[in-house]
């Protein structure tokens, strides 16, 4: 009896090991668009910036991110790091909005603060790390992106 138990086990452990190993095999790692950057907080020792980015899942299947890094160059000097600690869901072939809080340093804000005084936006890039559960485990899925965004929210600090 213990012999039919083993193969029944086996019997249905074995075609989700094989489902799971099918979607990695298809995996796409997502896409990144920094939509936004919003000036949340500004103190004596630096601020705190919300990234707002566009997170696009080009899967059949919804990703399960349970942690998300970024770090931050503005104009060619590293600015801060990001960190969301929850659960995030990507539905399958969609976009979805996701906001990461960056703390800074004024150590930082030089270039930064020139480029945007002067052209109201910011050359950036990013480079980010996503934990995704997968069948049989987390893995990181890295995505590096570059470009310019603009700051919104400079006025709104008081409110």
């Amino acid at each position: 009896m213990s012999g039919l138990r083993g193969i029944w086990r086996w019997g249905v452990v074995l075609p989700f090991a094989a489902w799971g190993c099918g979607l990695l095999g298809s995996f796409e790692n997502p896409t990144l668009t920094l939509q936004t950057v919003r000036l949340a907080a500004l103190g004596l020792s630096g601020g705190r910036l919300d990234l707002v980015l566009d997170v696009h899942n080009p899967n059949r299947f919804e990703i399960r991110s349970t942690r998300l890094e970024a770090e931050l160059e503005l104009e060619g000097t590293p600015f801060g790091e990001a960190t969301l600690d929850r659960d995030v869901v990507l539905a399958p072939n969609a976009p979805t909005t996701v906001e990461i809080p960056l703390t800074f340093t004024w150590e930082g804000v030089g270039a930064g603060a020139r480029a945007l005084l002067q052209r109201g936006e910011l050359a950036y890039v990013l480079d980010t790390r996503m934990f995704a559960r997968f069948p049989g485990g987390e893995r990181p899925v890295a995505v590096k992106l570059d470009g310019r965004v603009t700051v919104v929210d400079l006025v709104g600090l008081g409110r």
